[in-house]
């Protein structure tokens, strides 16, 4: 893994590089200011040498351009999207811890840098980078296997009101053994949006909803590897390889609390006067594609009766 240190402090660098390698990374890069460390990643122009970083550790307080605005600036970098920045504060305002997450920070941690913390900190986002790279290779396998099939229409596998893949590229993924470890136990969940139907008169509504639940989920998801696609109906399916029934149950969880979360309403609904979801979990050690493709079908059977009883609740069942 490799760690840039941004920090205008030449002491501050020279610590944190010293815990860091103490605690057995070995490729640190510093820079001593924003400047610089746009040069080093080639943001704004062209980078001296080809540059893949897995974490940026960043000081807020800096002169010319702050640590809230360069995080800003590398996150908008497409290259840089997913690679967790720490911030690193003296200050003890909550407005600067603020505005630094609202930039795109992942976390911070506070000066003087306690050793210990550092470490702790520096591994929970390493684990965070290893899960969305895993991830972003799972799509791109997608991705390569709708190109070997010869359709190249965009439109044939992108959900376009969503982002999110077609509900089939699920179904494809869940046939190629090459994705699922021998033994391991699949997770797959189904998520369906209470009482949708009632709005299939407003198509543009239900775009509407159905793209902000996918941005739910999306966040909801975004620590943990998984496929995820939605069908014609609006069901909204993530396979999880190599994940059990209790990490799947929490995250089937997590997306049942963001999708009311987002407080949109619905008089349509029974349980809420605002959005809510029905989800359902099915686990098992399914082996071959065909197994696993009744895991699914399980998944979206279930939540069409967890909708049908009310809905606003999460079933967790084992194959």
């Amino acid at each position: 893994m490799r760690i840039l240190v941004i920090d205008d402090s030449e002491d501050g660098r020279d610590i944190a590089e010293a815990m860091l390698r103490a605690a057995g990374y070995e490729h640190i890069d510093t820079a001593g200011s924003a400047a610089e460390a746009y040069r080093f990643l080639g943001i704004g122009g062209p980078a001296a040498k080809p540059v893949t970083v897995d974490l940026v550790l960043l000081d807020i307080v800096m002169p010319e351009i702050d640590g809230i605005e360069a995080c800003a600036r590398i996150r908008s970098d497409q290259r840089y999207r997913s690679v967790p920045i720490i911030m690193v504060t003296g200050r003890g305002d909550t407005d600067s811890l603020a505005n630094a997450f609202v930039a795109g920070a992942t976390d911070y941690i506070n000066k003087p840098v306690n050793r210990v913390e550092l470490r702790a900190r520096v591994r929970s986002a390493l684990k965070l980078k290893a899960e969305l790279d895993r991830r972003e290779a799972r799509e791109a396998e997608l991705l390569t296997l709708v190109s070997r099939s010869g359709d190249r229409r965009a439109s044939s596998w992108i959900d376009p009101a969503t982002g999110l893949f077609a509900g089939e590229m699920a179904e494809a993924y869940l046939l190629a053994d090459a994705n699922f470890p021998a033994g391991s136990e699949t997770s797959v969940i189904a998520l369906a949006v209470d009482r949708l139907t009632a709005h299939q008169a407003n198509k543009n509504l239900v775009s509407s909803i159905l793209a902000r639940v996918a941005d739910a989920v999306r966040a909801a998801a975004a620590t943990v590897g998984v496929v995820a696609a939605i069908y014609r109906d609006g069901v909204i399916v993530l396979v999880l390889p190599d994940h059990s029934r209790l990490p799947a149950a929490k995250l089937a969880e997590a997306l049942c609390a963001a999708v009311a979360n987002l407080g949109i309403a619905n008089p349509e609904a029974i349980a809420a006067k605002h959005l809510t979801a029905s989800v359902a979990v099915i686990t098992g050690r399914a082996e071959g594609g065909a197994g696993r493709i009744k895991l699914l079908t399980r998944a979206i059977t279930a939540v069409s009766e967890i909708a049908a009883g009310g809905g606003d609740r999460v079933v967790r069942q084992c194959a």
